[in-house]
């Protein structure tokens, strides 16, 4: 089941569910769940590796940051992948489960970020990808809302995030 908006605010005040919020969100959030802000974007470059037991993530090199009250655009490159990560964190219980996916005006202008889900008893930033399928750059304002965050309830035993 999803939780709604007047229960994420409780787990917010009472066990700092996500940390950061605007104070949009903490007045006034839309749906179910929070939209959260792009706060750091990182242009990825060199190999990766997944195997069974060892893995490499390709290098990131942050290219632009959120500061407060300050307007930061960054262009987003055509057919280009970058990660980025949000100003919020969270502090997942373990009966929680986040899924987080794109607010529509990036998919309606031709990008899409790739969230997936925050298991429980995760604690920590929000990083995620976002690529841009047209062929034309794309502006973006740091600090904007770029995702919307989710949460279900775990019914039944879970295993923890482990890492």
């Amino acid at each position: 089941m999803v939780i709604g908006v007047k229960k994420l605010l409780e787990l917010v005040r009472e066990k700092n569910l996500v940390e950061n919020l605007s104070q949009r969100e903490l007045e006034n959030p839309e749906g179910a769940g929070f939209d959260l802000r792009i706060g750091e974007l990182y242009k990825i470059s060199g190999k990766g590796f997944l195997g069974i037991d060892d893995r490499e993530t390709p290098e990131m090199e942050l290219i632009a940051k959120y500061e407060e009250g300050k307007t930061k655009k960054v262009e987003l490159e055509p057919k280009v992948y970058y990660a980025l990560k949000t100003i919020e964190s969270v502090n997942m219980p373990d009966n929680l489960l986040a899924i987080m996916t794109p607010r529509s005006t990036l998919f309606r202008s031709g990008l899409f970020i790739f969230g997936g889900q925050t298991p429980p008893g995760y604690k920590g930033g929000l990083t995620m990808g976002i690529y841009n399928f047209r062929n034309v750059p794309f502006e973006l304002e740091m600090g904007s809302r770029v995702v919307h965050i989710m949460f279900f309830e775990v019914e039944g035993e879970s295993n923890l995030y482990r890492g």
